[in-house]
């Protein structure tokens, strides 16, 4: 896939080697996947199967290899290049490019932290009777504890164990007992619409399932890796063998196909039962879990809604910490999981700045579910200007040296750059007409 060169380090006193295994595989590759499946991506997969049913099926394999594009460049451009995506971007273009795109990413990562804190408090507000805004406060300060007082390494085994509960959602769509034969219609028969309504869907799951803050997490989580394993410089960091590059191509496809599968089974598991009954608009995610119940029994309910608590826990600190990584980059400045709070004060004060903020929106009224649709929708017009970017620098020698990408990396790339942008075009043609 991509030009080989020579398999030896560049630099430092620390060897590379092959970040192989399956205990890492599933620390990186099924963190970032899961991450991806926050709740935001939750409330929109699960609204689109609401109003579409079965027949939306077919997003999932579509997106799947441009979900595997995005990421791989985003990890290959931390990895060869030793810094995270917008410190990139601030080496190689002018302040006027630079600066929207980090102004964006920042606001998105607000949004979607708010939109999932309220997820997080509408769903464990099912399952304990607790008020959704002292769930909210409680979800934020918890998670804003492990990010100031834990380390990388406890973050990382913390987001593994967190992934495991999107597995309810597989649970919950074979307790829908949906036909056998509809699901496969609907997966590999698409049924398209040239509405506003089907489009700004198409747009909402394209920009969940393409989000620009996994961007960040990603080239940032590969630099946070080097760091783990010695190689504290720019100099130590920059360079990749051809090992290195294989494992990331597999931690990639591994998280990505978790990903996918997932989408798939919120979309099977709504589509299967709320569509059928009639039940088309969801307007909360307590309504949503709790609609399943008595089509599906009250475990498709507690499933559903473990779901997004467990991974809510999994994708805010992602997303607060994605936020402080593009604020310091874009400043210029530097900031790593590994360093304490007092040797990287701007970068934990944003973090804690985000939670704060995130939290307080949830106190002004907007309903949960619904910013987590528009939240997508939102993130689907910030992604394709950030992905041609991205596209050139994985092309570009300066940044990428004789690693810039092969053929097949850059059709996927380029064919996933026009899917985003013809959809975020559509969606404005619909609303203009």
């Amino acid at each position: 896939m991509d030009q080989p060169v020579s398999t030896s380090a560049r630099d430092g006193d620390v060897p590379r080697r092959d970040r192989g295994g399956l205990l890492r595989v599933l620390s990186k590759g099924v963190i970032t996947g899961a991450a991806d499946d926050d709740p935001s991506a939750i409330g929109t997969y699960a609204s689109a199967g609401a109003r579409f049913g079965l027949g939306f099926l077919w997003i999932a394999p579509v997106v799947l290899p441009m979900m595997y594009a995005v990421v791989y460049l985003s990890a290959k451009l931390g990895q060869v290049y030793g810094k995270g995506l917008f410190a990139i971007v601030r080496d190689r273009y002018p302040r006027w490019v630079l600066y929207p795109l980090v102004l964006g990413a920042f606001t998105g990562n607000v949004i979607e932290a708010a939109a999932n804190l309220g997820g997080i408090g509408a769903a464990l507000n099912l399952l304990v009777p607790v008020p959704i805004g002292v769930i909210v406060v409680a979800a934020a300060a918890t998670i804003l504890a492990f990010q100031l007082f834990g380390s990388y390494a406890l973050l990382r085994r913390l987001f593994r164990w967190l992934a495991l509960a999107l597995f309810a959602y597989v649970a919950a769509a074979l307790l829908a007992r949906p036909d056998p034969l509809e699901v496969l219609r609907g997966t590999f028969v698409p049924r398209i619409r040239f509405d506003a309504e089907f489009l700004s869907m198409v747009v909402a799951c394209i920009g969940t399932s393409l989000s620009a803050y996994i961007y960040t997490w990603q080239s940032n989580q590969e630099v946070e890796e080097e760091i783990a394993q010695g190689r504290h410089s720019l100099r130590a960091r920059k360079g990749a063998t051809d090992a290195e590059l294989r494992g990331t191509r597999r931690d990639v496809m591994v998280g990505m196909l978790f990903s996918n599968l997932i989408l798939y089974f919120i979309i099977l598991s709504t589509g299967a039962t709320l569509h059928p009954a009639g039940q088309t608009e969801i307007d909360s995610a307590a309504q949503a879990a709790a609609a399943l119940e008595p089509l599906a029994g009250v475990g498709a309910t507690y499933l559903f809604a473990l779901g997004v608590v467990g991974v809510g826990f999994l994708a805010v600190p992602v997303m607060t910490t994605g936020a402080a990584y593009d604020l310091v980059q874009g400043v210029g400045r530097t900031g790593s999981l590994h360093a304490r709070p007092g040797q990287a004060k701007l970068f934990y004060g944003t973090i804690a700045a985000v939670t704060v903020l995130a939290a307080a929106l949830n106190f002004l009224g907007f309903n949960p579910m619904r910013a987590l649709v528009w939240s997508g929708i939102v993130q689907g017009f910030s992604v394709p200007p950030l992905l041609l970017l991205m596209m050139l620098m994985t092309n570009d020698r300066a940044v990428m040296g004789d690693r810039v990408n092969g053929r097949l990396t850059n059709v996927l790339g380029w064919i996933t750059t026009a899917v985003t942008f013809a959809a975020s075009l559509c969606l404005i043609a619909t609303w203009i007409v």
